[in-house]
């Protein structure tokens, strides 16, 4: 006889690959030790579609909305989301616990509130507990709120409301009662976010999904989660730090490239709208150096900083913070072969200020002339600022988008930049640009 109650399965937590038995290692992604139990219920799909057209049509003939994004009162935010929150999409924010996450979306929901109805669904907290929330962070607006977990009363009470904008805090304390698994477990997770993304699609609500993150740093439950939702935050940063940093990893409606800069205070999140002076010490040592990466459409000093000592074993450390260590590597051994720098008895460490990270290979003869000047012990000029990519050759190439980059070294108080030759780059008044080929020719000049 058939099992009325559905099948059993076994869902990888990685990508959400599917098998009917138990696999050590699933053969989609090849994680270990992921399959996660989980039943489905007789003839019903795992995951709900997203509501449509029931018939083909033309591309001319649908209907799009020229108002469909709306400012959420936060510039900061608004710049991640790429000019605003669109309505009928679904947004994962997810971060390390105490990171700030729901003191964001609270803020958040309180400029939203002016623009229409607010619903904050709450799993983790009572309403009280909410209440106590939005009067430490001053939040006068009113919106509505409802503290359970439940999916199926959750979805019920927002189709009664028809909220413009709704909360969910968090994704892995909703339950499906359909499902006979635990809350959290895998199936919950994506059976809820499939339910969410439908209703937002269908009532053109905006969803804001809270996610936790595992001791990796990866949001917690299948990989399919990130795939269904149609954009990505991370809340990154220290939690024993003030700075916060939001980076969209996947947006449909806008970049992936833009970050925003956040300050955890005792009335919340304040904005950091000059987020480049935040990134400079000051300090004119040696093994210091300033340059200007690019995060979207917004320039960003940044500075990196080069610590190198003896090392008595055979293998020597080379740790980065905020920079790629494979692209560490290859640096230091255009710095060996290159400029005849001997580092192969040096440990090397190098740190971008402030916990940036920085992904741009235009900061690649900043982090070089650093590691330089901490190895002959002599410090760069004050007022520099390095701009350029190098190449295996030693070559120094050019980078994109130089004008925007050279006028926020003037307008922060850097008199000199240091660039490659042949660059087409009208310098601001006051501003002395320094031309380099190669890597030795930089190295000569300023050092």
């Amino acid at each position: 006889m058939a099992n009325k109650q559905g099948k059993t399965l076994f869902v990888c937590g990685e990508c959400g690959h599917e098998s009917a038995k138990w696999l050590g290692k699933c053969p989609a992604c090849g994680s270990w030790n992921t399959m996660v139990e989980a039943a489905t219920i007789a003839g019903k799909p795992a995951c709900g579609g997203i509501a449509g057209y029931t018939q083909a049509i033309s591309l001319h003939e649908v209907e799009t909305d020229a108002a469909q994004r709306v400012s959420c009162g936060m510039p900061e935010l608004d710049r991640v989301l790429g000019g605003g929150v669109v309505r009928g999409s679904t947004v994962l924010l997810g971060g390390d616990p105490g990171i700030g996450k729901s003191t964001l979306l609270m803020q958040a929901a309180a400029r939203l509130a002016a623009c229409g109805r607010v619903l904050y669904v709450t799993g983790e907290e009572s309403a009280a507990q909410l209440r106590m929330r939005a009067a430490r962070l001053g939040v006068e607006q009113d919106m509505l709120i409802l503290a359970q977990t439940d999916l199926s009363c959750v979805e019920s009470e927002a189709q009664r409301l028809n909220p413009d904008f709704l909360i969910i805090d968090s994704i892995q304390t909703m339950f499906c009662a359909d499902i006979p698994s635990a809350a959290g477990s895998v199936s919950q997770v994506r059976e809820a976010t499939a339910i969410l993304t439908r209703y937002a699609k269908s009532t053109a609500c905006a969803v804001f999904i809270v996610g936790h993150v595992t001791k990796e740093g990866a949001l917690a439950g299948p990989r399919l989660l990130e795939h269904m939702v149609d954009t990505v935050l991370y809340f990154e940063g220290d939690r024993h730090d003030a700075y916060r940093l939001l980076r969209a990893v996947k947006n449909r409606f806008g970049s992936t490239d833009e970050i925003g800069v956040f300050e955890m205070r005792d009335t919340g999140m304040a904005e950091i709208s000059d987020p480049s002076r935040l990134f400079l010490t000051g300090t004119h040592a040696a093994g210091c150096c300033v340059t200007c990466a690019m995060e979207g459409t917004r320039p960003m000093l940044a500075e990196v900083q080069a610590l190198l000592s003896p090392t008595a074993y055979s293998n020597p450390r080379r740790m980065a913070t905020g920079v790629d260590g494979n692209r560490l590597a290859l640096l230091l051994a255009v710095l060996e072969k290159k400029a005849d720098l001997r580092l192969c008895d040096k440990d090397v460490y190098i740190n971008v200020v402030g916990g940036l990270r920085i992904n741009e290979r235009a900061c690649d003869l900043a982090v070089a002339m650093c590691v330089a000047s901490a190895l002959l012990n002599i410090a760069l000029p004050p007022d520099m600022a390095v701009l350029g990519e190098l190449s295996l050759t030693g070559e120094v190439r050019a980078v994109s988008r130089m004008d925007k980059r050279v006028q926020e070294c003037a307008r922060l108080g850097f008199n000199r930049v240091l660039l490659p030759t042949g660059k087409d780059v009208k310098p601001p008044k006051g501003m002395t640009l320094l031309e380099a080929r190669t890597l030795s020719d930089a190295l000569r000049t300023q050092l």
